[in-house]
């Protein structure tokens, strides 16, 4: 038996007037998803459960079939996992992305929460200028992929709040800046990120492009490293991640799962989607599981880019999910589960913790309920409901 979560990050939504009323998910074109909507087991789970916040991890964890009460301790912990860095008992790990700022009105705002989704290699420039100029033996910082870095402070406190910079998009930074125990460290770090990125070699260079510049950090998502199971303890499989996002990687290393890099992966609209099918196919030849995860649709719903939005799904049910769909049927006995982590609308640009749809198809031609097709209300029409979102993979492996 060979087990796939496909995974559309973010991808569920809200009705939107500008779809006449529908969501994305139905306004989208997706045979392949409806395909498996109409003769799978569809329903809705909660993925984000009470009292935790709405993040990609907390969701992401529940997916992969752990209960997050039990385990989760932060993004960024699962990130430096994904990263090679090592934390020691007493360090805390921070999500370090690369933002524009805008002052206005004597405020400053949030004005992009990834600096004009900067590359790769001009966001590992900045970093590792913040290393040089402001690391030491307590505060460390390692570059990462686009916007996303990482920064370790060993021995660090934890007793902190801070706040997504994806929720904050237009809002004034003051009153969102981090809280609590040693908040003022962080909050000088990222005042001296401004000075050292003001007049920057790769901000005059975005500048003359007419690219939005990065001209701050900001510091959230923090945690010292997590305790949990492998998969192979936990439902005696052996699998494979395929993801652009350190987030995703790291829980898959934390589960002691194998990490398929695929070239072309961004974590972004532009994202080699086939690519990561034919790898996923390919990891199934010597391992059970495949966790294949698709960042597009989140990252057009934290830009409020609809149109974006809609060809993401629809890239991800035609490159992604048809592809697998009929390849893995070489394999025989087989389990397929799609569905998002988390909702993240378009109006709201940001994450919430409703119930996502999923479905889980097993190439029986068998109907669960009356589902009509992939998308919000027909799972809520099956009458199937998880209260606990880490009860999906269970569904799926014990059928």
């Amino acid at each position: 038996m060979k087990y796939v979560v496909l995974l559309g990050d973010g991808m569920s939504d809200v009705k939107l007037d500008q779809l006449g009323g529908k969501t994305p998910l139905q306004a989208a074109r997706t045979p392949h998803m409806d395909y498996m909507a109409q003769r799978g087991k569809m329903g809705l789970a909660r993925t984000v459960p009470e009292g935790l916040p709405p993040g990609s991890d907390v969701a992401n964890l529940s997916v992969f079939g752990y209960d997050p009460r039990c385990c989760y301790t932060g993004r960024s912990p699962l990130e430096a996992a994904s990263m090679g860095v090592d934390l020691g008992a007493d360090d805390v790990a921070f999500r370090v992305n690369l933002v524009t700022l805008l002052p206005q009105r004597g405020q400053l705002l949030m004005q992009d929460y990834s600096a004009g989704h900067i590359s790769t290699d001009e966001g590992r420039v900045l970093i590792e200028d913040m290393q040089k100029h402001f690391g030491n033996a307590e505060f460390q910082f390692f570059p990462g992929v686009g916007y996303r870095h990482l920064m370790v402070w060993r021995s660090g406190r934890e007793k902190l709040s801070a706040s997504p910079p994806h929720d904050i998009t237009g809002k004034n930074i003051i009153e969102f800046l981090p809280k609590g125990e040693g908040a003022e460290r962080l909050i000088d770090l990222m005042n001296s990120s401004q000075m050292l990125f003001n007049r920057h070699p790769v901000n005059k260079s975005r500048e003359e492009a007419g690219k939005l510049q990065a001209n701050s950090i900001w510091l959230w998502g923090h945690g010292r490293s997590p305790k949990i199971d492998t998969f192979s303890q936990r439902f005696g499989l052996t699998g494979a991640v395929i993801s652009a996002v350190d987030l995703i990687k790291g829980i898959g290393i934390c589960a002691g799962l194998d990490i398929i890099n695929v070239p072309g992966a961004t974590g972004y609209i532009d994202t080699n989607y086939r690519g990561k099918a034919e790898a996923a196919l390919k990891a199934l030849e010597a391992r059970d599981f495949v966790y294949l995860h698709v960042e597009a649709p989140d990252e057009a719903s934290h830009s409020g880019n609809l149109e974006h939005k809609l060809k993401a799904i629809e890239d991800f049910d035609e490159l992604v999910v048809g592809p697998v769909l009929e390849g893995i049927r070489r394999f025989g006995s087989f389990r397929i589960l799609c569905t998002p982590d988390h909702p993240t609308p378009i109006p709201l640009m940001t994450h919430t913790g409703e119930p996502v749809p999923f479905v889980i198809y097993s190439g029986e031609e068998t109907v669960h309920g009356d589902a009509s097709g992939y998308d919000e209300a027909a799972a809520l029409a099956t009458g199937l409901y998880l209260q606990e979102g880490h009860r999906m993979m269970e569904l799926m492996l014990r059928g």
